[in-house]
């Protein structure tokens, strides 16, 4: 018998990047790090995955993988049902992707590796639903809507000046949607 236990993402993208290197094939980490996110149901759908991404944009395309085409020719594997996103949601995607707690959300802990993960929250709240700036504030510990406010705009300034944190937020975004 053979003890079968979940995948983690860090053996998920480990093996990504494994085959990835059999292939012979550039994929950009942002590629390989969404697959580990996205696909967590097993490893052959995983490997499937990245074997239909590389064929059809080297074989069929000939364009290069980026984290768009790998968006449209698996849009059917990745596809989720249409549902609303929740402010509770993007509080479990962020914490978990900084690798803090979700109380940590609601806390008034100011520290920078609790404040910057809560002001990105924060930000995808008022991008992807509908609730208004004090309800996002008060799903954050009871906070006011000028401090939603303020992460919107400072979320924005880090975006525009440092292109790795507009790439990992821009990532977290798509996780959300799909």
């Amino acid at each position: 018998m053979a003890d079968i236990h979940p995948t983690t993402y860090e053996l998920r993208l480990g093996i990504l990047q494994s085959k990835a290197e059999r292939l012979e094939v550039p994929i950009p980490a942002k590629v390989l790090e969404f697959l580990a996110h996205k696909i967590a149901s097993n490893v052959r759908e995983l490997e499937g995955a990245l074997n239909r991404i590389v064929a059809h944009c080297t074989l069929v395309m000939g364009r290069a993988i980026t984290l768009e085409t790998t968006q449209e020719v698996l849009h059917d594997l990745l596809k989720a049902n249409d549902r609303r996103i929740t402010i509770e949601e993007i509080q479990r995607k962020v914490a978990s992707h900084f690798n803090i707690r979700i109380t940590d959300m609601h806390s008034a802990r100011r520290s920078r590796s609790i404040a910057r993960p809560r002001q990105i929250a924060m930000y995808l709240a008022k991008q992807l639903t509908q609730r208004s700036l004090p309800e996002i504030g008060r799903k954050f510990g009871g906070r006011d809507h000028t401090t939603v406010m303020h992460a919107v705009k400072k979320v924005d300034e880090l975006r525009a000046a440092d292109r790795h944190f507009d790439e990992d937020v821009d990532m977290l975004r798509r996780m959300l949607e799909s």
